[in-house]
């Protein structure tokens, strides 16, 4: 048989009279006081205020991390303060300081020599039928004379501009001129001289060098090309080399010679242009020498020819020479055509204050001294 569960009730107890529960909760509230009293006998008067001042009124968290309350923080404030200061000072144009006016620069074909003013040569061209015209320029108003082969056979005034022209209807015989220009006002020849030859078959095959102390530049060069051989610069150096530079088919060789003696040869670049340099030696002023250029195919014969003979002339004593800078260059080959070695770069680097001897660009012009081997 099943038992039934046992169920528990108040029925039957007694419960508490609500006037006893009131009594027992004061009697409790009494003891509790009457330690407390015991309890604070043992703690110091002064901590007993200030822990039931802390009790009763609670100090803001800013005054409780001391006084004073932003002043906490004058370091960054301070350091904020002075970069706004500089900032504005940088940024603000400052007053009573002079500006520095950007210097003229000279005119291309001004020569200053000891602070004296040179005329100049600005072309030399040789004509058809053995006409030869100057241009060039000094200071306004002033005059110039045309010295040619040491005598002096025209003199020329220039305009406002400073600026003159020679165009005598007199032709010349083929052969080797030398002209200078002289200072009508100082009587002082210039130091750049212009060398020309006139060739016997006309202008097409003349040529006008100007030479100054910064190296020789072709004014006027004769027709050096045979099919896709172009022969754009011949220099003769003061220390007795001869460059060549050009344009032909990519990749194929070029090579020198000078009187029938190889000098040497280059391989023509991806952009095709090509510059070799040989040492020959001093040249004899006055004697006539053969140079001949030539370009061979893939197979080492020769594809084209370009010969081209001309009369020493007597050199002005330069030290150092000018060499713009072409595409697919290198100071290496610079070097090595210039100065005869490759490892020779250093020296251009340096003249020009080339801190990466890797980093050249096109058109930059480099002084070359070409003593320094």
């Amino acid at each position: 048989m099943f038992r039934k569960k046992e169920r528990f009730s108040d029925i039957g107890t007694i419960k508490k009279d609500t006037n006893d529960i009131v009594d027992e909760a004061l009697e409790k509230q009494s003891q509790w006081r009457a330690g407390r009293k015991g309890a604070e006998k043992l703690v110091p008067a002064k901590k007993r205020s200030h822990v039931r001042a802390r009790a009763d009124n609670p100090a803001p968290a800013a005054s409780r991390r001391g006084k004073g309350g932003w002043l906490a923080y004058w370091f960054p404030i301070l350091c904020a303060i002075i970069i706004i200061l500089l900032i504005l000072w940088a940024v603000l144009p400052m007053r009573g300081c002079a500006r520095v006016a950007p210097v003229p620069e000279p005119t291309t074909n001004t020569v200053v020599i000891n602070e004296k003013v040179q005329p100049s040569f600005d072309l030399v061209r040789i004509e058809n039928g053995g006409r030869i015209v100057i241009a060039g320029r000094y200071l306004p108003n002033k005059s110039v004379s045309v010295m040619m082969n040491k005598e002096i056979v025209a003199t020329v005034a220039g305009d406002k501009n400073g600026e003159f022209v020679y165009a005598p209807a007199k032709k010349y015989d083929a052969g080797n001129y030398v002209i200078r220009l002289v200072a009508v006002d100082s009587n002082d020849a210039t130091d750049a001289l212009v060398f020309v030859y006139m060739a016997p078959d006309g202008a097409e095959n003349s040529m006008s060098l100007l030479m100054t102390a910064e190296g020789s530049q072709l004014l006027q060069s004769p027709k050096l090309s045979d099919g896709d051989l172009v022969v754009t610069k011949i220099d003769y150096l003061a220390n007795g080399r001869i460059v060549a530079q050009g344009s032909a088919i990519p990749r194929l060789r070029v090579s020198l010679s000078l009187d029938g003696r190889d000098l040497g040869f280059a391989r023509v670049s991806d952009h095709k242009n090509f510059g070799l340099g040989a040492d020959v030696g001093k040249l004899n002023p006055g004697q006539e020498y053969k140079l001949d250029i030539r370009l061979h195919d893939s197979l080492g014969n020769t594809a084209a020819t370009v010969t081209h003979k001309f009369i020493m002339p007597e050199m002005t004593g330069a030290d150092d020479t000018f060499y713009t800078v072409r595409r697919d260059d290198c100071l290496w080959f610079i070097a090595r055509n210039f100065l005869g070695r490759g490892p020779l770069f250093t020296i251009i680097a340096a003249k020009n204050n080339i801190a990466n001897p890797d980093l050249i660009y096109p058109k930059q012009k480099l002084q070359i001294p070409v003593k320094a081997k």
